[in-house]
């Protein structure tokens, strides 16, 4: 192999590791603003504070929430969270995909959510969760979420289960 021809393999490695590190730090970048946002959310609901927390969903967001009941749209959902004051939630990621087509401006979350008692901060119940998320006029919002219940304590075990 010549020195011209190593020289340019070596120059196409390089130009194809710098595009793929431009294009997963800009993923990360986006996935860094998601999970900012979503501890923005969930100090929203820490403070009860209903108009912020949704702030962050889109009108027409759909929730299936951890005993499987259909939550839809905005209103829907802040009139559901706002009625429960026994518990107060909080989602932590351990996961969020950034989709690398820049005409898709989209996110996938996942991670845990615990219910806890406000009063005493013991959790009533948890589980895991998947969120979509979308960006719009620059800012990530919620379009759906999927919550699972895994496991509860005390008067958490005593909530319904939606059945069909």
């Amino acid at each position: 192999m010549t020195s011209s021809t190593r020289l340019a393999i070596v120059a196409a490695v390089a130009a194809g590791a710098l595009a793929l590190v431009q294009a997963t730090g800009g993923r990360s970048r986006e996935a860094a603003a998601v999970r900012a946002t979503r501890a923005a959310q969930n100090t929203a609901i820490a403070q009860h504070d209903l108009e912020r927390v949704a702030s962050y969903w889109t009108d027409d967001v759909v929730i299936r929430s951890a005993l499987g009941r259909v939550i839809q749209g905005r209103a829907g959902y802040r009139s559901v969270l706002g009625a429960d004051s026994v518990t107060q939630y909080r989602r932590e990621p351990d996961r969020v995909d950034v989709s690398d087509n820049e005409r898709w401006p989209l996110a996938f979350e996942s991670g845990t959510w615990t219910g806890s008692d406000p009063r005493t901060g013991r959790p009533l119940i948890r589980g895991r969760y998947a969120a979509q998320w979308i960006k719009h006029d620059g800012r990530w919002l919620i379009r759906s979420e999927v919550f699972v219940a895994l496991g509860c304590a005390g008067p958490g075990c005593s909530r319904p289960l939606a059945v069909p």
